[in-house]
């Protein structure tokens, strides 16, 4: 069977651990079930030479996990990652495997166990430990997604076609966890408000009133905290919006996401981008609209 699992943007500025962007690069999975015991994993593309090729590749793990978890006998496993979604770069790289695994896992059990949607959200909030990047990786477009005592919950929103994304990546990457280790227990009850009342214009913004995008996408829970472990990110992010334009930390950086209100205004970004200090590549993308899929592929394409 083969996976394809989009990256994503999360938090969008205010919308922290809970908005999420599904973007047209993706990872495809290929996994082929069999007769020699044990996991081997080939890389393609991100991640050639550098990431496991056993069952400690996190695709390996998270589906083996999935498997035993539904007491499952597990096959043996030929997998190949042709990985598009760059790493640490705050485009949820690692959910996107986490979801792989998990789909592929529900591929192999079916007429056996059934996953339903809902539990391949549960299950990868589980192991990301929060659901703002596995929930557009999984159903595609704009959620929005929070937990309480039943579990993770998404809402899908259609994003308005005068939306476009431009991504500015660098050439080095960023620990998340480093980036979450700087953001403080507590903040400010006025900057609380303000990021509510920012999260809610923009989701508005996002879905039916592009020209909002710029005060929309304003924050003061996150981003400054982070700024000493990115200030290439910082700087680019400053610059980006002086100039009008509703640029915000990917996820959790180092990556910046501009988005725009027409073609041209990207067009504009995207030479800021290119002109800023520190090696930056300009991604002009769009919405994946899909989200991940899984197909189960006929003799001729295994390989």
């Amino acid at each position: 069977m083969r996976v394809r699992v989009p990256a994503t943007s999360a938090n969008l500025g205010p919308g922290f651990d809970t908005l999420g962007l599904a973007l047209n690069v993706h990872d495809h999975v290929t996994v082929t079930v069999s007769e020699t015991p044990g996991v081997r994993v080939r890389i393609r593309g991100v991640g050639e030479g550098s990431v496991p090729q056993d069952e400690r590749n996190l695709v390996a793990t998270t589906l083996l996990h999935v498997l035993r978890s539904a007491g499952c006998d597990v096959p043996g496993l030929d997998i190949l990652a042709e990985n598009g979604i760059p790493h640490g770069r705050g485009m949820g790289s690692s959910g996107a495997a986490i979801v792989a695994g998990i789909l592929a896992a529900k591929g192999l059990m079916e007429g056996v166990e059934e996953i339903s949607d809902d539990d391949v959200l549960r299950i990868a909030n589980e192991l990301e430990g929060h659901p703002d990047n596995v929930a557009p990786a999984i159903f595609g477009g704009l959620t929005i997604a929070w937990v309480d005592d039943e579990g993770p919950h998404h809402q899908k929103l259609a994003v308005h076609r005068g939306v476009s994304l431009l991504l500015a990546v660098p050439t080095r990457e960023l620990s998340t966890e480093v980036a979450r280790s700087l953001q403080p227990d507590s903040v400010p009850h006025k900057d609380a408000v303000f990021n509510l009342a920012r999260a809610a214009l923009l989701v508005a913004a996002l879905s039916q009133s592009p020209e909002l995008l710029l005060p929309a996408t304003e924050d003061r829970l996150h981003q400054t905290y982070r700024a000493e472990a990115m200030p290439e990110t910082s700087s680019l992010v400053n610059a980006l919006r002086n100039a009008g334009h509703a640029a915000v930390v990917s996820g959790a950086g180092p990556s910046v996401l501009v988005m725009c209100s027409d073609p041209e205004q990207r067009i504009r970004a995207a030479d800021l981008v290119e002109a800023a200090d520190g090696e930056w590549q300009a991604m002009l993308l769009a919405v994946d609209i899909a989200g991940a899929t899984v197909e189960i592929l006929p003799a001729s394409e295994r390989r």
